[in-house]
């Protein structure tokens, strides 16, 4: 199926008109109160895009494109990273292009929640030139841009700009006449864009619920003295009348507005509490909002009991125990009480003495706190603490990587293309620990009896390849040990040591590569290689 000129024209017009209708609407919407600064979870692209392909097929250079729409959905996993599916259409008398391509985003988001972005896409690019069949291979984008915030949930996307590179092949239907540069072109050029983007979902808390915090003055009194409560709400509209009602569990209380005075005459001695309810009757919902203030009545004066108390040993591994010890006294001579509790492991005892049992603690300091407490309810606390040391980390160990067999029958030390690619992971492996070193254990099936060096040959030969080979991996060779192991079958296997381990499997011996050296694949070019090399050197 395709689409002629026209056909592109009326559907880009279409679409066009559409956009600019919903542009209106949305920069309407933009007056109303709303928060743009929220980052969103899901953003949805949909608007224009213009490409320059940079490239020529058999059939011609590939001309810029201005018929073409891009649409793409990122999901913020956080204000800063996203993963984005994109995909485009482009379409000219020429040639077709369409990709589905899909990648990181990473976002700068401004107070204001302007959003600056870059993106690596890569995936699907689908070219159709005239006179030629469709071509799905691979492409990319490299890019970014920024989205000016107009609702909430609508931004426009004022610009954005990608680096477009893809690479196709028309080898199967061409001749050997058409350079190779125009079978198998690859297409390197950019991509523009504009339209709007729509603001799903929200990685922000959702609004907060009014709140109100109420303080006394003073705190204490003696029967008969005033108390001032003042009470302070947050979060109300303010342009609406915030409505105060004040209530108490002793004595008379009176409030107008955000400050309450309780009149304690005739009260007894003991705790009381004073509730402030702020009320927004224009509000829907979230329109109220409590606090409390706590008083006391006092009785004569007394005297509180006094607490010390001390942990030994202070540091511990976890499942070792601690004895707390505390000296609790009342200066008046008056029964005490002491009680223990702790913010982590188990502590129990009486008395003077405690123990903390720290089986199954986290690593981390425990605080045990001991409370006395005297007959007429007056207390103390006194707070200890024990620090759980984390256990030491295990020592490193080497472990076995993978493995490569070897069923070539007429060269059974081959590395062959299967090989290759575990290697290649190998020493990619070892490019990452740079400070650790490989281990690799050639082995011999006992019905291979000639060479009988096979399983050094099949240690070294690995070897080789890592240190040169048409990977070019360039491995330190110093960083790579080879032994022989008495495990059987045709293969040799792939240890990495971290830095401090040791390999320590059993039934291996070192290779003597003095007298074991590599055998290349193709010994004639080797040869000619090393006459090259000879003759380079001044």
């Amino acid at each position: 199926m395709s689409l002629s000129l026209s056909d592109c024209n009326g559907r880009v017009a279409r679409a066009g008109a559409a956009l600019a209708i919903l542009i209106g609407l949305l920069c309407a919407a933009a007056f109303a109160q709303d928060d743009k600064s929220t980052p969103p979870r899901t953003e949805i692209f949909a608007g224009y895009s213009w490409l320059n392909p940079g490239g020529s097929v058999p059939t011609g250079r590939l001309p810029s494109i201005s018929h073409g729409f891009a649409v793409n959905t990122t999901y913020n996993f956080n204000k800063f990273f996203g993963l984005t599916l994109d995909g485009s259409g482009h379409y000219s008398d020429f040639a077709n292009i369409g990709t589905i391509m899909v990648g990181p985003t990473v976002n700068f988001r401004s107070e204001e929640g302007i959003n600056f972005f870059l993106h690596t896409l890569g995936g699907l690019h689908r070219l159709s030139p005239s006179g030629l069949s469709t071509d799905n291979n691979l492409g990319a984008l490299l890019g970014g841009g920024f989205d000016l915030p107009i609702t909430r949930h609508f931004a426009w996307r004022v610009f954005e700009a990608n680096y477009a590179w893809a690479h196709h092949n028309y080898v199967g239907e061409t001749s050997a006449a058409v350079p190779d540069r125009l079978r198998r072109p690859n297409l390197t050029g950019a991509d523009l864009r504009s339209g709007l983007v729509f603001r799903l979902g929200s990685l922000g808390p959702p609004p907060a619920p009014p709140t109100a915090s109420c303080s006394a003055q003073p705190t204490e009194v003696m029967a008969g003295e005033p108390v001032t409560v003042t009470a302070n709400a947050n979060g109300f509209n303010p342009k609406h009348t915030v409505a105060y009602n004040w209530t108490s569990t002793g004595g008379k209380v009176e409030g107008r507005d955000t400050t309450g005075r309780v009149d304690t005459t005739g009260m007894a001695p003991g705790s009381y509490t004073v509730t402030a309810r702020a009320t927004d009757a224009r509000a829907k919902k979230n329109n109220e909002a409590t606090c409390t203030a706590n008083f006391t009545i006092k009785e004569p004066p007394k005297n509180p009991p006094t607490l010390s108390c001390s942990a030994n040993p202070t540091t511990v591994q976890s499942g070792t125990p601690s004895t707390v010890t505390c000296d609790c006294k009342s200066p008046d001579n008056v029964p005490v009480n002491l009680e223990y509790s702790a913010s982590g492991g188990k502590v129990s005892g009486s008395g003077n003495t405690a123990t903390l049992d720290t089986a199954g603690a986290s690593p981390g300091p425990i605080t045990v706190t001991g409370k006395c407490t005297d007959s007429r309810g007056l207390s103390a606390t006194s707070d200890s603490t024990v620090t759980v040391e984390a256990p030491p980390p295990p020592p490193p160990q080497a472990s076995k990587l993978n493995q490569c067999d070897f069923p070539n029958k007429v060269k059974p030390w081959r590395v062959d293309n299967t090989c290759k690619a575990v290697l290649d992971d190998v020493a990619l492996r070892l490019q990452q620990q740079a400070d650790a070193h490989l281990v690799i254990v050639g082995n011999q099936d006992p019905s291979e009896r000639r060479p009988k060096n096979l399983a050094a040959l099949r240690a070294v030969n690995s070897k080789a390849y890592l240190a040169g080979g048409e990977a070019k991996q360039q491995i330190d060779p110093s960083r790579i040990e080879t032994r022989t192991g008495t495990a059987g079958g045709k293969t040799a296997e792939y240890w990495i040591v971290p830095a401090g381990a040791q390999f320590t499997e059993a039934g291996t011996n070192p290779v003597d590569e003095s007298k074991v050296k590599a055998i290349p694949d193709h010994p004639r070019r080797a040869a000619a290689r090393k006459r090259a090399a000879k003759k380079a050197k001044p």
